[in-house]
């Protein structure tokens, strides 16, 4: 389908390559395809360099890019390329239409010192000035924004889309638990393996995949604790796996848990509730918002009983391997399949707000 639009053309500039398979990443891919599908040229550039703390290669990067759009493009710039270089924006925000795209604010990252926290929050407070809107993925990102002094109408919500596909039917004799997360101390998959270190009585089987090169201190981390407590014939790391491997996992598993203790949206939940799956997660975030009470449970972050004592309800209740309850929220997660928006869905919304800003001259 092509649209009638004055809005031919636009710009997404991410930090790295474009193709890394994280929840933001993914969503940013997943918009410029149904994008593309509505008529739209999308042009992506990723930027070299270090993020989100820029080196001078970074700057470079984007002053590049930035500086090679034509006067008046529309430009969207995710905000891990650029949130924290908003010397660089304001640069070009006089003769660029600019939109940001924030996933969560930079300063909200697990494991930064409270003056490193201070300064993220400080530059892209700064940043985020220079764009004539700014899209975020989720109700809890715009309130945090709103927390952090951004004005309200300048933001719009657009949460991710779902890619149809078919309800994994798996029902294990073994319980097959799933996470698909990235290996950083943010995901939390430490306190999920504590969490099954007290559950070596039960049968169970857990597949942990995600990008394990991002942090190979966490990931040695993960390695030292299955050693620990004996788990490595209980826990399998697979590392980063394309989409179509991954299809074989979520059709196989039982239960998927993510025991993040911060998340934008959480993409990944909505993956499971495509998949019919229920859910194991934290209330860190917006996770308190992306899983419906119907389809999973939320636990505190960072508290690695409470996951256990989650664990042991949903699956080894009475000595079974499902409990009543485990089969209600299985069924919760099958309903709330046909509320989940899709791809083109979103897409529709995102153009929406970009030809509404194409309308605001720039600054």
């Amino acid at each position: 389908m092509t649209v009638e639009s004055p809005l031919r053309r636009l710009t997404l500039i991410v930090a790295g390559r474009p193709d890394q398979l994280t929840g933001g990443y993914i969503y940013d891919r997943r918009i410029v395809e149904a994008l593309r599908e509505l008529g739209i040229a999308v042009e992506v550039i990723g930027l070299d360099g270090r993020f989100p703390w820029p080196d001078d290669i970074a700057r470079e990067s984007l002053q590049r890019a930035l500086g090679g759009c034509t006067d008046r493009s529309l430009v969207v710039v995710d905000g891990l390329a650029a949130s924290a270089m908003p010397e660089v924006l304001e640069v070009h925000a006089h003769r660029l239409t600019l939109m940001a795209l924030v996933h969560h604010p930079l300063g909200d990252e697990t494991g930064l010192e409270d003056h490193q926290r201070e300064t993220l929050l400080k530059l892209e407070c700064r940043a985020l000035q220079a764009p004539a809107g700014i899209i975020v993925t989720s109700t809890f990102t715009r309130r945090r924004l709103i927390e952090l002094g951004i004005e309200a109408s300048r933001i719009s919500v657009i949460e991710p889309g779902i890619t149809p596909v078919p309800v994994a039917a798996a029902d294990n004799d073994t319980p097959q638990l799933l996470c698909i997360a990235t290996l950083i101390p943010r995901k939390g998959q430490h306190l999920l393996l504590e969490a099954l270190a007290d559950l070596k009585a039960h049968d169970w089987h857990c597949h942990l995949i995600g990008d394990d090169s991002r942090d190979e201190r966490y990931t040695a981390r993960l390695r030292d604790l299955m050693v620990e407590h004996q788990l490595e014939q209980r826990v399998t790391l697979h590392g980063a796996l394309p989409p179509e491997a991954l299809e074989t996992y979520w059709q196989q598993s039982d239960l998927f848990v993510l025991p993040s203790f911060y998340e934008g949206y959480g993409m990944v939940i909505t993956e499971a509730l495509a998949h019919g799956l229920p859910v194991l997660t934290t209330t860190g975030g917006a996770l308190a918002d992306t899983l419906p009470a119907s389809a999973g449970l939320h636990v505190p972050p960072d508290d690695a009983p409470a996951l256990r004592d989650a664990l042991r309800t949903m699956l080894f209740e009475d000595g079974t391997t499902r409990s009543a309850q485990y089969r209600t929220l299985r069924q919760g997660a099958i309903d709330a399949r046909q509320t989940l928006n899709d791809w083109p869905g979103a897409a529709e919304h995102f153009l929406t707000c970009l030809k509404r800003l194409h309308a605001i001259p720039a600054f």
